[in-house]
């Protein structure tokens, strides 16, 4: 075993795309020509405070490599109250670079994993099997958070020599179920498997799903697409399993929805970078939605920086109903408020999901219910970003929602009741699911009707009037019982608007 110190006096800082990071003295090994079967080597160094947001080890891959396997750790000493102590992320750049946009990436396990290895058959899980090609291969350091008296780390490197296994071709799971016509159907599309920091299978997230009466997943593993290849065994016609991913940057995290098999999208990079445009594209040339996801989550790096002008829907409810939920409502709301200034046109939708990790981690709390044509990736984006959903705390919540004219016109949610000014028109909400919650009638101007709490049955009905010039959209929110004075419960459900008057 050699050993090395890689302290901060030998680094030197170059720019990937936008951002700085820094990169290492490079990591030798010897050939498989000189009969070795293994060889490892250690590294060990410092990063200060200050770091960049990633710090690249150049690795020197030589030909007849197996298995390239990489373990590390790092101290965790002791902080005042209130200060961020050492986290570290790793993963690992191929031969093809680190170049933004991630054309060589191999694998990311952020802080979930203390070390992973890489095959042509197999890999660890959020991690690319494929041939180990020789070459500068980079591993990837992400150091989250430093703590005043820096991060001390080691990594050991250990290469297998022989012949590699079969690369094995992967097998996605089918982009429509069968036999599924027009319906609301019910989804959560932020989850988490082993594949990155959750702790559930595929197979078993599935089983939840179901239970859960949903009708559609998709898969969000943290900065990587590893899964993509192992989600074809859990779908079915009562199942459609969309593949994506999280993408999380130090400036928010962006849930991509529904994209092609395999597609990658890179996280390294800030607001200030300008680059998230780029990658927003991106998504859409794969088939995908851009999907802020908790907006205005308090953990480091969780709140959304990018704006919201080239995103096709938002994460308004993530998880269990907690304050910066109703932050995100909020802030939702604004937003309608704004777009009706440019009368309804470039409004952003807002969808649910539960970022289930682990146990006790709810699948399907909350799920977004969209209309669509049929149960496929094409039809259920198109109704998310259409904004034709609802978002609900469970399969027992339905929300029936709409708004009619005087000679028979008809909107539902997400739509335009196409009338005149001053056209009366009645609003019509119909719940079942719900005991003992409140209806919330909610324009442009706040919140202009709040039903008598629904029966123990959980159904009932309400009606209301009003018109365009009064009221420039309706939206209904479902709430629990309030819990502390003033402040509203939480929410049971709530949907996306009816706009309301002639566009």
């Amino acid at each position: 075993m050699c050993e090395d110190d890689h302290g901060i006096g030998r680094r030197a800082l170059f720019v990937t795309g936008a951002a700085a990071a820094l990169t290492l003295g490079s990591v030798s090994f010897a050939s498989a020509a000189d009969g070795r079967t293994q060889e490892t080597q250690t590294v060990r160094g410092t990063l200060p405070t200050g770091s960049p947001d990633f710090v690249y080890l150049p690795l020197e891959v030589p030909s007849g490599v197996r298995e390239i396997k990489v373990a590390y750790t790092y101290d965790r000493p002791s902080v005042p109250a209130g200060t961020p102590g050492n986290a570290l992320d790793i993963g690992i750049f191929d031969e093809r670079g680190t170049e933004l946009g991630g054309r060589g990436f191999r694998g990311w396990s952020g802080g979930a994993r203390t070390e992973f290895f890489l095959r042509a058959d197999d890999a660890t899980p959020g991690y690319i099997p494929g041939p180990i090609r020789p070459g500068t291969w980079h591993i990837a350091l992400g150091p989250y958070t430093v703590a005043p008296q820096g991060l001390p780390y080691e990594i050991t490197i250990t290469l297998s020599y022989g012949e590699p296994g079969a690369v094995v071709e992967p097998a996605y799971p089918p982009s429509r179920a069968k036999g599924r016509g027009r319906a609301w159907y019910r989804g959560d599309c932020h989850l988490h498997s082993w594949y990155s920091d959750g702790r559930r299978t595929p197979a078993q997230i599935a089983a939840l799903a179901r239970a859960a009466g949903l009708d559609f997943i998709n898969t969000s593993e943290h900065n990587t697409h590893s899964a993509h290849a192992h989600w074809a065994e859990e779908a079915g016609d009562d199942l459609l399993i969309m593949l994506g991913e999280e993408v999380t940057t130090r400036n928010g995290h962006l849930v991509a929805l529904g994209t092609d098999p395999g597609t990658f999208v890179d996280w390294r990079y800030r607001a200030r970078d300008n680059r998230f445009g780029r990658f927003a594209r991106q998504i859409r040339r794969a088939g995908g939605l851009v999907v802020p996801a908790h907006p205005h989550a308090t953990c480091i790096g969780c709140n959304w920086k990018f704006g919201f002008g080239e995103v096709d829907a938002v994460e308004v409810w993530n998880g269990p109903w907690t304050p910066d939920d109703e932050v995100a409502l909020a802030d939702w709301d604004g937003m309608l408020v704004a777009s009706v200034r440019s009368e309804g046109r470039g409004w952003v939708p807002a969808m649910g999901n539960s970022d289930a990790h682990r146990d006790p981690d709810v699948v399907g709390h909350p799920q977004t219910v969209v209309l669509a044509d049929e149960l496929s990736r094409g039809a259920i984006q198109e109704g998310i970003r259409a904004g034709r959903s609802y978002v609900a705390e469970s399969r027992h919540v339905s929300v029936a929602f709409s708004a009619s004219g005087g000679r028979g016109e008809h909107a539902g949610i997400g739509e335009r009741l196409e009338v005149g000014r001053d056209t009366p028109v009645t609003v019509r909400v119909d719940v079942t699911g719900a005991p003992r919650c409140t209806v919330r009638l909610v324009t442009d101007q706040g919140v202009l009707f709040t039903s008598a709490p629904l029966p123990v049955s959980g159904a009932g009905s309400v009606e209301w009037r009003t018109t365009p010039s009064y009221a420039a959209y309706v939206r209904v929110e479902l709430r629990h019982e309030t819990v502390i004075g003033p402040l509203p419960g939480a929410l049971a459900a709530f949907t996306n608007p009816v706009f309301l008057g002639r566009g």
